[in-house]
């Protein structure tokens, strides 16, 4: 197991010898999934959201993704509940000044992020790392009301956290060396390999899955194929884990289509142009997995009716 090093304290900050805690803004997929990674390399975690109810679930889904784990024999019993152990839950960020780390994992907005960070910045300790977990927006944009927008990057992970052996770096514009450095130090830390990336929207994974999941729903809506096939031939036809449509599912339609908005607004390009289907199982709330029903029908997890 990793250890939690302090990247960001010099050798004569008393901070140094204490193991850091980290602060995951969202306990959604995302945010409950490097919750649990976190834990799991031996950091302190507050999980936070806005109500109790999402804080909660979270929480659930960080022991779900753990318990997957030990199905797999990835980890031990053991480690699992020490992992556990040391997840808590918050509401609102208050919390976040007792935090070394703080990741952002919200909803792909722009906005929202903006705000959040800035509501951060008057929170947080000052020498506390800004991580956004964006999949697509450029860090400049989120940072760029900050009174210190060098303290922000992008460290992007892949759903199933705990499975997916990829981050992706993404400074900003601005952000110091320094703070690049002690990200790509906490990334490795937790075991993953990072890659990085310009800060440009969708990066180098997002622009090329865009257009993969973009192609195949207009595929479908032109009547070339039925979804089963599509999926079929990508996995049999180029050895890919999941179809395109299942994998669709697993990240959510609807931040599919916001991720396909941000590089239409950024690239003007009509690969990015979402195909209308998209559009309308959004608008329909067939949202993937997490509502239950997207291009395939999933049941509720255990536990939830």
């Amino acid at each position: 197991m990793n250890e939690a090093t302090e990247p960001l304290a010099s050798a004569s900050d008393p901070r140094a010898s204490v193991r850091k805690r980290v602060f995951v803004v969202g306990a959604g997929i995302m945010g409950s999934g490097i919750a649990a990674q976190c834990a799991l390399a031996g950091y302190p975690v507050t999980l936070e959201d806005i109500t109790e109810e999402l804080a909660a679930r979270g929480l659930a889904n960080a022991t779900r993704a753990l318990d997957h784990a030990v199905e797999r024999r990835q980890i031990g019993p053991g480690e699992r509940t020490a992992a556990l152990q040391r997840i808590e839950v918050a509401i609102g960020l208050r919390r976040a000044d007792a935090a070394q780390v703080i990741i952002e994992a919200a909803s792909e907005d722009l906005g929202l992020k903006r705000r959040l960070f800035g509501e951060l910045e008057a929170t947080a300790q000052p020498a506390a790392l800004f991580a956004s977990n964006t999949s697509s927006l450029p860090i400049t944009a989120i940072g760029q009301e900050l009174k210190d927008p060098g303290r922000l990057v992008g460290l992007h992970f892949f759903n199933p956290v705990l499975q997916m052996p990829l981050v992706e770096l993404i400074p900003g514009h601005t952000t110091r060396p320094e703070v690049v450095e002690a990200a790509r130090t906490f990334a490795t830390s937790l075991g993953k390999t990072v890659v990085r990336s310009r800060d440009t929207p969708g990066f180098v994974t997002t622009r090329a899955l865009a257009v993969l999941i973009n192609e195949a729903a207009w595929m479908l809506y032109e009547g070339i194929a039925t979804k089963e096939d599509i999926d079929a031939a990508y996995k049999l036809g180029f050895h890919h884990p999941m179809g395109p449509f299942e994998l669709t599912d697993l990240v959510g339609i609807d931040t599919a289509l916001a991720i396909l908005d941000v590089l239409w607004d950024g690239f003007r390009d009509s690969r990015y142009r979402a195909c209308p289907l998209l559009r309308t199982m959004v608008a329909a709330k067939k949202l993937g997995r997490k509502t239950g029903e997207g291009f395939y029908i999933y049941p509720p997890p255990p536990g939830r009716s």
